[in-house]
């Protein structure tokens, strides 16, 4: 007896993660579904055994890590709804042979994983673009030039009325101006301690200086708070993208968005959080050089299909996923296994001429699709449908 086919179209479903920087009913209110009441940073679909996705129907399947071991196959991305309701932690992701080689070494020590100073959760990279789902999605991106930088202290450093600054203004403005700025701050200290000080105050008499003001706030005393004056503070407007690759140091700051990413869950603070910074480990991993324009422009794909696909900066290799946005009736080609959700208005599913058990699905607002495998696909409908896919 031949072993049946497994269904084409999967709905699968999963927990929002209630991290404190998110809103109140955050991922709710981007999917129109019934809010927890409390904070909702993260919805995770994928099948990272932090929060594997579950099936909704009976199906071969209780969740992706057992499509996973069936299938053979490795889902090479995880695809999230994040919703910020307050600034992340300043944060950078390794490459595919540094973490691969942290979790070794950090398996081989014995480390939990479970550990609050652990590093490396997984083996995998952790490359990640984000796209905004309303105006005024926040983040900080990159490296500024250390010339903007060093303005900025200047002109705080008038403001402050004090010699507090000075220290850092002089590592800033030596030969290696980027790593050693950051790696005095994160050393820490009296003279550290005086410099964030310095640059709080002068920042509450100097509107241009907001963004100082409110991380001030949100983490009291922070070097990660003058950190974010090295940093790109970037708006995006709905549908803009931003591209992070591995080395590239981040943080989203509020606002909505959908996120796709390598499957992993390796996160490397520095700042911004009461957590773990492993700061040698993370010195690193980083990339001291400043960015241009980390911003990953979309592509039309086809009638109604925009493509956000990134490529790795530093070699020009394709990233092995893509980003689909749909807003109307459209074909798509879907390389591999891929995941669906739609944030806005309703969608059908159909398979291109395939009329068997799970060869069609419904996604309204709010529902998540899993596509188990290679097809070309009819979408119907009008609204946002957001497909990942394998690249």
């Amino acid at each position: 007896m031949s072993t049946p086919t497994p269904p084409l179209f999967v709905e699968i479903g999963n927990d929002p993660r209630d991290y404190a920087w998110g809103r109140v009913d955050g991922v709710a209110q981007v999917l129109g579904t019934p809010g927890s009441g409390g904070p909702e940073a993260e919805l995770w679909l994928g099948a990272h055994p932090g929060s594997p996705a579950r099936t909704v129907a009976a199906t071969p399947w209780v969740t992706l890590i057992d499509w996973e071991q069936t299938s053979g196959e490795k889902l090479p991305f995880l695809l999230k709804i994040l919703v910020a309701g307050s600034p992340l932690s300043l944060q950078a992701h390794p490459t595919p042979v540094q973490a691969a080689a942290g979790f070794a070494d950090e398996n081989a020590r014995g480390i939990p994983l479970d550990a609050s100073f652990r590093n490396y959760k997984d083996p995998f990279a952790k490359p990640e673009l984000i796209v905004a789902l309303e105006d005024g999605f926040e983040a900080l991106c990159g490296f500024r030039p250390v010339a903007e930088t060093l303005a900025d202290v200047d002109a705080l450093a008038a403001g402050s009325g004090s010699d507090d600054l000075a220290p850092w203004r002089a590592v800033l403005a030596g030969s290696e101006g980027l790593r050693a700025g950051f790696s005095w701050l994160l050393a820490g200290g009296p003279e550290v301690e005086k410099a964030v000080r310095a640059l709080v105050a002068a920042a509450a008499t100097d509107p241009r200086f907001e963004l100082v003001t409110r991380l001030a706030a949100a983490y009291p005393g922070d070097p990660g708070i003058a950190v974010a004056l090295m940093l790109h503070h970037i708006t995006l407007a709905a549908g803009e993208s931003l591209w992070l690759p591995a080395g590239n140091i981040h943080a989203y700051l509020r606002g909505a968005g959908v996120e796709l990413m390598g499957p992993s869950d390796n996160v490397l603070r520095g700042g911004l959080t009461p957590k773990h910074v492993d700061v040698a480990e993370l010195e690193r991993v980083l990339t001291f050089t400043a960015s241009d324009d980390d911003h990953l422009v979309p592509v039309e794909a086809g009638d109604g299909v925009r493509s956000y696909r990134p490529r790795i900066h530093a070699s020009g290799a394709d990233v092995p996923f893509e980003l689909l946005a749909v807003t109307g009736d459209a074909s798509v080609a879907l390389g591999g296994p891929s995941i669906a959700v739609t944030t806005d208005g309703s969608f059908r599913l159909t398979a291109d001429g395939a009329s068997s058990h799970g060869a069609s699905a419904d996604a309204p607002r709010g529902t998540s699709v899993f596509v188990t495998r290679a097809a070309s696909v009819q979408v119907a409908g009008s609204g946002r449908l957001w497909i990942a896919t394998a690249g």
